[in-house]
């Protein structure tokens, strides 16, 4: 089992700063976003003063999260979109990171389901042929405000895709809040397909309330409607030793010390890990 920092739960922080807090509170490695290390990059940082600060502070990077609205389908759109693919496994070598996440957003929902995944397997095909040449993988992120929100949903597409390096990330909170996944069908996974979890709390949206993550996210773990010792459970069962990951994806929280909220994040994943 490797445990990573989640750029999101330190989300007023910067690239630099979460590699010192990963080593400083216990973690051995960071999932890190791509907007803290576009913008580290862009202000006259480098990869290769990146790598250094890697290996002093002794982490690696698991994943870079995310590639967003993968759904994008219009000519223009989509050739931003392999473009934005290729850029970030770009980043991913650099990193010496093995894996980049991917995720549809609402682009596609007012379409049916069939056309919806129609152009979702086309793009993760072709996302997926990028990645190959670069030895990248990546893990699909289905999301609970979306069509595209359960666990067999993403499944499926990573089969009919004939692609081998397609996996999924078990998100405890999209997956609950979406209600179209069960630990259960979890606990029945082939582990070679779970290429991440994310170790996290909240609530799904109430009637009549707009979906919004600083809303619903808000809660640290055994605040919310999560069950997370049932999440927990399914991924152990299906024999999975790979990457967790806290993502305490609350405003509340940010507001901490980021080192206490670091270690806050690796108390609370032990205790229900153990």
């Amino acid at each position: 089992m490797k445990l990573s920092l989640h750029g999101v739960s330190v989300w007023y922080s910067n690239a630099v700063t979460q590699l010192r807090i990963a080593q400083e509170t216990g973690f051995s490695s960071l999932e890190i976003l791509p907007e803290h290390l576009y913008r580290y990059l862009d202000n006259g940082g480098s990869y290769a003063a990146f790598r250094q600060l890697m290996a002093q502070h002794h982490i690696d990077v698991t994943c870079i999260n995310a590639l967003k609205r993968i759904g994008r389908h219009q000519p223009e759109a989509r050739a931003e979109l392999l473009r934005e693919a290729e850029q970030i496994c770009q980043a991913a070598v650099e990193l010496r990171c093995p894996l980049v996440q991917i995720m549809a957003l609402t682009e596609l929902d007012q379409l049916p389901a069939a056309e919806r995944d129609a152009i979702l397997l086309d793009n993760i095909s072709a996302i997926a042929d990028i990645g190959k040449a670069h030895g990248i993988k990546f893990q699909i992120e289905v999301v609970a405000f979306t069509a595209f929100n359960s666990l067999q949903q993403a499944l499926d597409l990573i089969a009919r895709s004939g692609k081998d390096n397609l996996g999924v990330v078990v998100d405890f909170w999209h997956l609950h809040a979406g209600g179209g996944t069960t630990p259960d069908e979890v606990a029945q996974m082939d582990k070679n397909l779970i290429y991440g979890v994310h170790f996290c709390d909240g609530r799904a949206a109430h009637p009549d309330e707009a979906w919004d993550e600083w809303v619903q996210r808000n809660y640290a773990p055994g605040e919310g409607d999560v069950d997370i010792a049932a999440w927990v459970a399914a991924v152990k069962a299906t024999g999975y030793d790979g990457v967790w990951s806290p993502e305490l994806l609350s405003p509340r929280h940010w507001e901490h010390d980021l080192w206490d909220i670091s270690r806050s994040c690796l108390d609370s994943m032990r205790k229900y890990i153990n």
